[in-house]
């Protein structure tokens, strides 16, 4: 029982963070779903589960893999995995210059911290 509970806290979570980092709000989702708000914060809650139909279009409008979003093949979520997986989608959409200044700065706060 324990291990559909935490299965179900994955969906909700991935579900969530897929949200935010689309930039979209509880309310653009719903709309989109043609759901109440209310019902994708349930789902985001790990309350309500999402129909097939809803994983399909929330992969689709999160451009993530519906396997991903239903964590399949994991035991165990790595939050900072799902992170960065959904941070190198964004970093995929800067301009080339902009990811070089990224890439710097990314680079001097790890030498940064190496001489602590």
């Amino acid at each position: 029982m324990t291990e559909l509970k935490d299965k179900k806290a994955i969906i909700a979570s991935r579900i969530r963070e897929a949200r935010k980092m689309a930039g979209l709000s509880q309310a653009q989702v719903a709309k989109i779903l043609e759901l109440h708000r209310p019902s994708v914060s349930e789902i985001e809650a790990g309350n309500r589960n999402a129909s097939a139909e809803e994983i399909a279009k929330l992969a689709e409008i999160f451009d993530v893999s519906v396997a991903w979003l239903l964590a399949e093949g994991v035991d165990k979520v790595d939050i900072h995995d799902n992170k960065l997986q959904l941070a190198a989608r964004e970093l995929q959409k800067l301009k080339p210059e902009d990811l070089e200044r990224l890439l710097i700065l990314l680079a001097s706060m790890r030498t940064g911290r190496d001489n602590l």
